[in-house]
């Protein structure tokens, strides 16, 4: 891969946080390279931000706008520009909220109007569009897998949708018109220079100032942290070593609860974290955490070279050096701050990447979705309550609707599976009577992923697995396990289409995969635990056909699929089924299957049938599948009537198929 020499440089949103971090930089060590900035200068930008390059004879800066089309039409023109590094954004997360057509406004057609000119004058051979770790969602909180680059992106909120938006153009335009585009996504960045709305800077004015620190809610939410100088760094080498029509994660697995960080803040000024911290109202939309994957930035030569302890002790110390850097900030350091809160205000961060998600005022009417829990007039004690692992996962989280459909209390688990310190905390604070453990690596996009992530996948699977059954013991807690079906496939005994399922007195046959090894690992080991009840899943079905998990979702979006008759798992049927076993209280292993098999061709038939007429699909072998797979898959068929003869009612699987998934999903054009 060769190196790319950069001429003429225009860096959007320059007087900002990041982006003069990495303006000052490139300034300072490329002199040849000829650096124009453009910002609005907005109440978060500061022209003070770029003071160490004022006098550099290769530093420009320019006033404006980048919605202004004629504007930058002119700069590109008249600078001979080569290279965009696009910084310029809103990213006042809960601004979005009452004000979203401005971030529509600024982040995606001020986006467009900049693509637009790179391609009327045909003169840019890099255009490094910055983004943030938020367009792909919240990550589940016992997620050991972070979001790589190809990860699906799953928007939370109309600022972070905005951001996904204008990646959808940058990735258009590239593929277009032969664009030169790359594309960052950032974790969150410190350092000298942030405004004091971010969380960082405020807690240490607050501390200068001799105020408490508020904390929102229990001030569990993860965030992971990266000091600017590592972020700067990291542009730098995306520019010059980074590939055309790629992604880059920009991030760090070393993850902080706010609540820790708080504490560092009040160790480093002298003064005691249980006097000088404030717990307050919660703001709605705060999502518990982003985590990603660093690998490929760490292959094209990146490193994190600050560590937490320094990088804090640097911030503040520049803050206690300049401390009216910003003017009064009064405002900005209330819990809720309402002073950035102007009607039609444009509100525009210049950094890019995404720091902590800011802390603005929230209508105080605004409540966040909460479990249903007991009422306090009344004097008697719910049957039930259960703890859920797994928030953001596809089970976990239907079992909270299911939970919240029958009026069962529940609360999901804050604690990592591999944490039993965490895991001990939640037993104490929520007190269940049931613990429901949906929470797993499976890998990202799919199972291939833990072929290469084998310490990881072991982490959650095996050793957090038996750590939760552990302490789910120690309290003599009943754990309903998710376990997979996936440890077998069709043999001599149980041959392909002879009706012959594998029981649950089977032993596993199937390790084509290593996701698959530690699933059977960990199954033969919960047998020494009473107090687990283990449920063989197998290829997941659902009625929610836009779900990416749904077995049925997955196939029909395949350019072929391989034809054969497996067992599978109607959801829609059995996680109630679930929640009846965990009320009988109900242990050892099940295979959590609908009776019976069906074929991949027969479920795209019924497709065809109920969905769309047109639908259309191609076959090929398991020889031809495997070309394109890393690790094998299982193929096979499970004996369900262990749990037919516990629940009768229970559907054979294409009964359950019509009755669950199709038939509410049917269309008028296939009436």
């Amino acid at each position: 891969m060769g190196s790319y020499t950069p001429k003429n440089i225009l860096i959007t949103g320059a007087a900002g946080f990041i982006a003069s971090h990495v303006a000052n930089r490139l300034i300072r060590s490329y002199p040849d390279y000829n650096i124009v900035v453009l910002d609005k200068l907005d109440y978060c930008s500061n022209l003070k931000n770029l003071l160490p390059s004022k006098s550099s004879p290769n530093f420009k800066f320019v006033k404006g706008d980048i919605g202004s089309a004629d504007l930058v039409n002119y700069l590109l023109i008249t600078e001979s520009i080569d290279t965009i590094m696009h910084f310029a954004a809103q990213t006042h997360v809960d601004n979005s909220f009452g004000n979203s057509f401005e971030f529509t406004k600024n982040n995606i057609y001020g986006t467009h109007v900049l693509l637009e000119a790179c391609k009327v004058t045909g003169q840019i051979r890099r255009f490094i569009h910055v983004s943030t770790d938020e367009v792909y969602g919240e990550t589940d909180e016992d997620a050991v897998v972070g979001n790589h680059e190809a990860s699906q992106l799953l928007p939370t909120n109309p600022y972070s949708a905005t951001k996904a938006g204008a990646e959808m153009l940058v990735m258009a335009y590239g593929r277009s018109y032969g664009l030169p585009v790359i594309t960052t996504r950032g974790n969150n960045v410190y350092g000298p220079n942030q405004f004091p709305e971010k969380l960082i800077p405020k807690f240490i004015l607050l501390a200068m100032q001799g105020k408490p620190l508020p904390i929102h809610g229990d001030g569990s939410n993860v965030r992971s942290y990266l000091y600017c100088e590592d972020v700067a760094e990291a542009f730098e080498l995306i520019l010059h070593k980074g590939e055309v029509g790629h992604v880059y994660n920009i991030g760090t697995k070393k993850e902080r609860r706010v609540i820790d960080v708080a504490k560092d803040i009040c160790r480093l000024f002298s003064v005691d974290p249980e006097t000088n911290i404030k717990f307050v109202e919660n703001r709605p939309f705060n999502d518990q955490r982003y985590f990603l994957d660093d690998q490929k930035l760490k292959i094209l030569g990146w490193s994190e070279r600050t560590v937490w302890q320094e990088g804090l002790k640097k911030t503040i110390e520049w803050y206690t050096k300049n401390p009216n850097w910003w003017g009064d900030v009064s405002g900005a350091l209330l819990p809720h701050p309402r002073m950035l809160m102007m009607p039609g205000g444009i509100e525009r961060h210049p950094e890019g990447s995404e720091e902590e998600k800011s802390e603005s005022f929230v209508p105080s009417n605004t409540r966040m979705l909460v479990p249903p829990s007991k009422s306090c007039s009344s004097p008697r004690k719910p049957p039930y309550k259960f703890l859920i692992y797994g928030k953001t996962g596809w089970i976990g989280g239907v079992l909270g609707k299911l939970c919240e459909k029958q009026g069962i209390p529940f609360e999901y688990g804050k604690g990592r599976l591999q944490d039993r310190s965490s895991l001990l905390a939640d037993i104490q604070n929520v007190r269940p009577t049931h613990v429901f453990n949906a929470a797993g690596v499976t890998g990202r996009p799919n199972v291939d992923w833990c072929e290469s992530h084998k310490a990881e996948t072991i982490r959650t699977n095996v050793a957090g697995t038996l750590t939760l059954a552990d302490v789910c013991r120690e309290h003599g807690l009943l754990m309903m396990n998710f376990a997979t079906g996936c440890i077998f496939e069709y043999d001599a005994k149980h041959p392909e289409g002879s009706g012959v399922g594998f029981t649950e007195e089977d032993k596993p046959n199937f390790f084509g995969s290593f996701y698959s090894k530690t699933k059977a690992m960990v199954e033969e080991l919960l047998k020494e635990f009473d107090n687990v009840c283990t449920l063989r899943v197998r290829m997941p079905i659902s009625s929610d056909l836009n779900n990416p998990r749904n077995f049925i979702t997955k196939i029909s979006r395949y350019n072929k699929v391989v034809n054969i008759p497996n067992s599978m798992t109607i959801l829609d049927e059995l996680l109630p089924i679930s929640i009846e076993m965990a009320k009988r209280n109900l242990r050892g292993i099940w295979n959590f299957t609908n009776p019976g098999v069906v074929s991949h061709n027969e479920i795209l038939e019924m497709y065809k049938q109920y969905i769309d007429p047109k639908f259309t699909w191609a076959n090929f072998t398991i020889e031809e599948q495997a070309k394109v797979i890393v690790a094998a898959r299982s193929n096979n068929e499970m004996d369900a009537s262990k749990l037919k003869k516990e629940f009768p009612e229970l559907l054979p699987i294409k009964e359950s198929l019509i009755k669950y998934v199709f038939e509410p999903n049917k269309t008028n054009s296939a009436q």
